[in-house]
């Protein structure tokens, strides 16, 4: 008796019986769910947009997939809803799972939005941080750039891919710009004129800034700062129709009042 390990049999004892009723609470849960209903659906949206809410996803759940309040769990098509939900063109992703109280829960995760196009038939779409488009909605007009004039690229269909360079041009100008102090506050508009050069149509002052393409924007931007700081304070903001940095080493200013051309050759460095 002496060589019996009481406390080993006794911790072996307490397993068996922490198994047992573990076994028993499995089972129980698993009886349970197999006949638990939904009480409630909970949707949640995330994301700086508001192109869509909790309301229009609940409605569409409802419509699709029939009342889901009051149904049994194991009736209901979580996979099924999810891929529903992620084909709305205003939705990056979707997860959906439900707790023991019945509760279910919708997250959804709604696509950020960097710039508006209107091509030059007058079509709308956004573009996505992704590059897709995305149509336009009355619902939510979000506080982005809007790039019009001569482009060509059309939209056919929710979540298509940018297709020509003219569009990732512009996408990259507002990547590039997106954060920085000055451009940020200072450009409101992106316009392609007739020649296919890209225009920056700023906030303070009347002249149209031409960059031509994304090419090089670092440094036909660091041109466009030298013109506003060295340039600007002396003629004023009437003084030029457009101020254009196109072409290396200069900085090309129309006059308002006629065709003169004040081409102002520099050299890019630090010195200056």
């Amino acid at each position: 008796m002496k060589n019996i390990r009481w406390g080993l049999i006794f911790n072996v004892f307490l397993g068996v019986i922490a198994l047992g009723g573990l076994v028993v609470l499995m089972g129980l849960i698993s009886r349970k769910d197999a006949v638990q209903v939904c009480t409630v659906l909970k949707v949640n949206v995330e994301g700086k947009e508001t192109f869509i809410d909790q309301h229009d996803i609940s409605r569409m759940i409802n419509n699709q997939f029939g009342a889901i309040v009051g149904k049994e769990l194991k009736a209901i098509k979580f996979e099924e809803i999810e891929n529903a939900i992620e084909k709305l063109p205003y939705v990056s992703n979707a997860e959906i799972h439900a707790d023991m109280d019945g509760t279910i829960n919708v997250n959804v995760h709604q696509r950020e939005v960097i710039l508006r196009v209107i091509n030059r038939d007058g079509k709308e779409f956004y573009v996505d941080t992704k590059g897709h488009k995305i149509p336009v909605t009355l619902k939510y007009v979000p506080h982005v750039l809007v790039a019009n004039g001569k482009i060509q690229e059309g939209y056919t269909k929710p979540l298509e891919p940018i297709a020509t360079k003219m569009v990732h041009d512009l996408i990259r100008i507002v990547e590039h710009i997106k954060g920085d102090e000055l451009w940020e506050n200072q450009i409101v508009q992106i316009f392609v004129n007739e020649q296919s050069d890209i225009e920056l149509i700023p906030r303070v002052g009347k002249e149209v800034l031409v960059i031509g393409s994304a090419d090089s924007l670092d440094y036909k931007l660091s041109r466009l700062e030298m013109y506003y700081k060295n340039i600007l304070p002396k003629v004023g903001t009437e003084a030029y129709a457009k101020v254009n940095v196109k072409y290396g080493g200069q900085i090309i200013c129309e006059r308002r009042e006629g065709w003169y051309m004040d081409s102002l050759q520099m050299k890019i460095n630090m010195k200056n």
